[in-house]
């Protein structure tokens, strides 16, 4: 064998390897999110909840117990969409970009003691990110179907054609900022 079809061998099974553990590594933490979500149980109904971590004072809800519960109740959706944006392999992927934000302010609020009504308002924050990837999706969908009407491509190819494939994990965030 040449030196070049070893080190295409070698290469090809590092990055099938690279792949099979990344995979691992989201299925396990997809199959974990249960238990990430019941991590509240083991909060003491108290104020005030002093970890290894640090301390964590629970103003607005007076139970850490409560408070921790709030927040598994939007982190874990967060997380699950931040995974499945990351892993879709469909055109329309980007559209996910609108949990993703919704998540995102319903953690924060859940951290801010004044809020008096959390999950209230929160569609008027969602409105700039709406009014730029609805249109964009819309676009890209309308392309792709005239290109269908104008060409004998299957619907796989035109989504090979339109997706961004970034070749890292760095390189696909970089992407968005």
């Amino acid at each position: 064998m040449t030196n070049v079809k070893l080190k295409s061998r070698l290469t090809d099974k590092k990055s099938y390897n690279r792949k099979i553990l990344l995979g691992s590594i989201i299925a396990t933490l997809i199959a974990a999110t249960p238990f990430l979500f019941y991590l509240y149980e083991y909060v003491p109904d108290t104020q005030t909840w002093n970890t290894w971590l640090g301390t964590y004072n629970s103003n607005y809800y007076q139970s850490a117990n409560v408070g921790i519960w709030v927040l598994m109740m939007k982190l874990v959706p967060l997380v699950l969409s931040v995974l499945w944006f990351f892993t879709c392999k469909h055109w329309w992927y980007h559209v996910l970009i609108i949990p993703i934000a919704m998540f995102s302010f319903q953690t924060l609020s859940a951290f801010n003691d004044e809020i008096i009504f959390i999950d209230e308002m929160h569609i008027i924050w969602l409105l700039p990110f709406m009014a730029v990837i609805i249109p964009s999706v819309y676009l890209i969908r309308a392309k792709m179907f005239n290109q269908i009407n104008h060409a004998d491509k299957t619907m796989e190819e035109l989504e090979e054609e339109f997706m961004i494939k970034p070749k890292t994990f760095w390189a696909k965030v970089k992407q968005y900022f």
